[in-house]
C-alpha cells in the first residue's frame, strides 16, 4: 500500500521542483489523466482496506482509465464536443465515492480498536 503513495509524493515533489510547463492545448488531457490516476490510486487504497486488492487489476485499471479518458478527450476535440467533461464527471464521482468508503472503513476500524481497548482496560 505504501508504494503508490510514495510514487504520488515523488511525482508531486518532482512536479513542484521542476519548471516543466504543459502547453495549453494539452491541459484537458492532463486534467483527465490526473483524475484517472487519482481515481485508480484511491480505488487501490479502498481495495487494500477491504482486503480485496489485486495488483493486476490495479495496474491494468490505471492504464485503461487513462487511455479511455484521453481517448474521449481526443475524440471530443476532433468532433468539437466537450467529451472530456463526461470523463471528468465520471472520475470525479468515483473519486469522491472511494474517499467516502475509505473514510468509513478507517473510522469503523478506529472505533472497533477503541472499543476493544476500552474492554481490555475495564478488565
Amino acid at each position: 500500500m505504501w508504494l503508490p503513495i510514495l510514487g504520488l509524493l515523488v511525482g508531486i515533489i518532482l512536479g513542484v521542483m521542476t519548471e516543466f510547463r504543459v502547453p495549453a492545448e494539452y491541459s484537458s488531457y492532463l486534467s483527465i489523466a490526473v483524475l484517472a490516476a487519482l481515481d485508480t490510486l484511491f480505488g487501490g487504497v479502498r481495495a487494500h482496506l477491504q482486503e480485496t486488492f489485486d495488483s493486476n487489476v490495479f495496474v491494468t485499471g490505471f492504464f485503461f482509465n487513462i487511455l479511455l479518458a484521453a481517448g474521449l478527450a481526443f475524440l471530443g476535440v476532433h468532433l468539437g464536443v466537450d467529451l472530456y467533461l463526461a470523463a471528468i464527471f465520471a472520475f470525479g464521482v468515483r473519486l469522491f465515492n472511494n474517499i467516502a468508503v475509505i473514510r468509513r472503513l478507517i473510522l469503523s476500524r478506529w472505533e472497533a480498536k477503541r472499543t476493544q481497548q476500552q474492554a481490555e482496560n475495564a478488565r
